[in-house]
């Protein structure tokens, strides 16, 4: 592993990147292999198969990254961020160290917690945490815990630190408990803090925006049971809470244990009796392609006839319907069945399941839907259904013999190239869009055109190819935004792994998106049209880069 200087410079980091990237150009044996030592994606792979991945920027920056110990250039901007900011303004060192073990809505903003990074910088300053107690439960220090409760057993429930958190919750919601070096202390300060008499129903107002640190929400919730098995998905600590009392029906804790890599904790909880109607688990559940978590909910009580009027899911109000929009498999829709869902249920407008499973090109589960044989189809739905499905000699037939009938369908229909962009189904999207299916149509979870679905998944050749036949940066989405707001999100979050959102900004600036001016006010955002906005790193110096020498110079890059 390389070590960092003292004093790592970002701008310095990100020119090695660059070289790399120039030198792998150019055939460099050296820059190959070190793509092959710390890309994974390279990993065992012959120079002329290494030469031939056309590797990009955020490779090189990948493969930077993993050099100097880091997961990923995200963490590694993140450590060196995080050095700036303690020479900037040391009084807030241990605050800003805090905000990279907990989430924005335990921490204040809109952040996810870095535990990579906050270890990075604990191991280059042991001392840095001294003896504050709150800082003990954070990284699991059952020493310091006991010899605080021995001093003052009543303390295991009072509420302190920087961030004004019980000490059970601060151990089950700090981040580090993903990390294994820290995962048996915060387990054992857990299991220490119960034997104490800490209240397993510990929790505190969310600090999510608009709530914030100083002015929590006082309706929003976030218990240790939450931080235990909706955060950080530990069912050891998820069963301590819920041995000693921890109310499983605490709002989040059911929901957000879906989102993890396995199903223990939701076990756990559902063994505890949490209730799973009114929650939305089971339409979580079906967000994921999960049919384990989808039998135990079932095999649990799940009603597979739950109604949900919530605004953005009323268009599809059953977990049947949700499967089918979520183009989910047979084995999803038999589970549903086989528990009782209703094969009849219809959409707000009125289409049947078997129709949107046509709509969405799932043809086996429309055959499991109407066994005897397919409804009629009137020529727009035969089309929608052709193109879903790929089948472009079918698709051209019907249009060939109803002229204009693309311009006959209705609002809900031409949703669709949306809804389908969302669940990556590009084919699809694209033969949709060849045949003259319009382009900026809206759909999905926030009323956004397919770009801005393909923007915000990272998806830059279904981003490049929407633009190229029209598509545009201003088209506006549910949140009141255009494809500034998509690609910021969606840059800064990573919600699809593998997403290339430089791609993607590459592909706006090409097509009309301004560049970015530096904001002079706050250098971790930039200016477009006078507009402040926030990207990843790789994101930001791509648009810098476009203000400052020319789009066509700094797509190249």
């Amino acid at each position: 592993m390389t070590r960092l200087p003292a004093r790592p410079d970002l701008g310095h980091l990100k020119k090695q990147a660059k070289d790399l990237l120039s030198l792998y150009r150019d055939g460099d044996p050296a820059a190959i292999e070190r793509f092959r030592a710390f890309l994974p994606a390279a990993a065992g792979r012959s120079d002329p198969a290494i030469a031939q991945m056309a590797l990009r920027l955020h490779d090189a920056q990948s493969c930077v990254a993993r050099a100097y110990g880091f997961a990923s250039w995200a963490d590694l901007q993140g450590f060196v961020l995080a050095r700036r900011a303690q020479a900037d303004d040391p009084a807030r060192t241990v605050f800003n160290w805090l905000r990279l073990v907990y989430a924005g809505d335990v921490a204040g903003g809109t952040d996810g917690a870095r535990p990579a990074v906050a270890e990075r910088l604990l191991q280059e300053r042991p001392g840095l945490l001294g003896d504050d107690p709150y800082l003990a439960c954070a990284v699991g220090d059952e020493a310091r815990l006991r010899q605080v409760i021995g001093l003052d057993p009543a303390w295991v429930n009072r509420v302190g630190g920087a961030l004004q958190l019980p000490p059970l919750l601060a151990v089950t919601q700090s981040g580090l408990l993903k990390l294994p070096a820290y995962r048996d202390g915060l387990r054992a300060c857990a299991q220490l803090l119960l034997d104490a008499g800490a209240d397993p129903k510990q929790t505190v107002g969310s600090r999510w925006p608009p709530a914030s640190l100083a002015h929590p929400s006082a309706t929003e919730r976030l218990s240790a049971l939450y931080g235990a098995a909706g955060r950080n998905h530990d069912a050891v600590i998820t069963k301590l809470l819920l041995d000693a009392g921890a109310e499983p029906d605490d709002g989040e804790s059911l929901y957000h244990s879906l989102d993890g890599s396995n199903t223990a904790c939701l076990e756990l909880l559902l063994a505890a009796g949490a209730s799973i109607t009114g929650t939305n688990a089971l339409f979580r559940v079906l967000d994921h392609d999960d049919i384990e978590a989808l039998r135990l909910l079932l095999s649990h009580g799940a009603d597979p006839n739950e109604y949900n009027g919530d605004d953005f899911m009323a268009a599809w109000p059953t977990p049947l319907l949700w499967a089918i929009r979520r183009r989910r498999s047979v084995a999803h829709v038999e589970a549903l069945l086989a528990a009782g869902a209703d094969p009849h249920a219809k959409a707000r407008d009125g289409t049947t399941a078997h129709m949107l499973a046509l709509r969405f090109g799932l043809t086996d589960v429309a055959r499991l839907l109407q066994p005897g044989g397919d409804e009629p189809l009137q020529a727009s739905e035969a089309f929608i259904a052709a193109c879903a499905r790929c089948d472009e000699p079918a698709a051209r037939a019907l249009l060939a013999a109803h002229p204009g009938l693309i311009g006959q369908l209705s609002a809900p229909q031409l949703s669709l190239l949306s809804e389908l962009a969302s669940q990556g189904h590009n084919q699809a999207v694209r033969l949709m869009v060849e045949l003259g299916w319009p382009i900026a149509a809206k759909g999905g979870d926030w009323d956004a055109s397919a770009l801005n679905q393909a923007v915000f998944r990272g998806d830059a050749p279904l981003a490049r190819f929407l633009l190229e036949r029209g598509a545009q940066w201003t088209e506006q989405h549910g949140y009141g935004s255009n494809l500034l707001g998509s690609l910021s999100w969606g840059s800064c979050n990573e919600p699809h792994p593998g997403g290339d959102w430089l791609g993607c900004a590459q592909a706006l600036v090409a097509h009309g998106m301004p560049a970015a001016q530096p904001d002079p006010a706050d250098a971790d955002t930039v200016l477009i049209q006078g507009v402040r906005m926030r990207f990843s790193g790789e994101v930001t110096d791509f648009l810098l880069s476009a203000g400052a020498h020319g789009v066509e110079q700094a797509t190249q890059a």
